[in-house]
């Protein structure tokens, strides 16, 4: 089974530029996408939940003082 973790971004007229805050995901492995969400990070296979938890904190870092919102979703597929 292979994992995906998507995020949907919320941006702040007083915060970072939206293709900043696109170029700081991107890399981190983060890849554009359309639809409900705005990127997704494409796991290779074995990784775990602990796993995504700590990429959630590493996407929280990296964002961190850039005045966006952010929510994360990890899938199985």
């Amino acid at each position: 089974m292979s994992m995906k973790t998507y995020i949907k971004i919320m941006f702040n007229s007083e915060g970072a530029s939206p293709s900043e805050i696109m170029e700081r995901l991107q890399s981190l492995g983060f890849k554009p996408i359309t639809g409900a969400y705005d990127m997704v990070y494409e796991w290779d296979n074995g990784a775990s939940v602990k796993d995504a938890i700590w990429f959630a904190d590493k996407i929280h870092e990296t964002l961190k003082g850039f005045k966006v919102i952010f929510e994360v979703e990890t899938i199985s597929e």
